[in-house]
């Protein structure tokens, strides 16, 4: 059985021929950034998580601009509804 510590050192072996000395310490250090990011979202509390942000200016302005879409939308099929009158 092989010691602990070798087989680390065949994935460091492969690792090196497959991405190439050039790459690896990019390749390390983006690893490591993955680590901490997963780690700090699973330390992260569910109430800060569920946690609302106080609505914008521009989120404002786009609900409003979506009920004034809305009620364009129904006037124009009440309009369709409805008969046209010729004479």
């Amino acid at each position: 059985m092989f010691p602990k510590g070798f087989e680390w050192v065949v994935i460091l072996i492969v690792a090196l021929l497959i991405f190439g000395p050039k790459n690896l310490p990019k390749l390390g250090a983006s690893l490591g950034k993955t680590v901490k990011n997963i780690r700090e979202g699973m330390s992260t509390d569910e109430a800060e998580a569920t946690e609302e942000e106080p609505e914008s200016e521009e989120d404002k302005e786009i609900r409003e601009l979506e009920a004034k879409l809305a009620e364009a939308k129904e006037a124009k099929a009440k309009k369709e509804e409805s008969p046209i009158e010729e004479d």
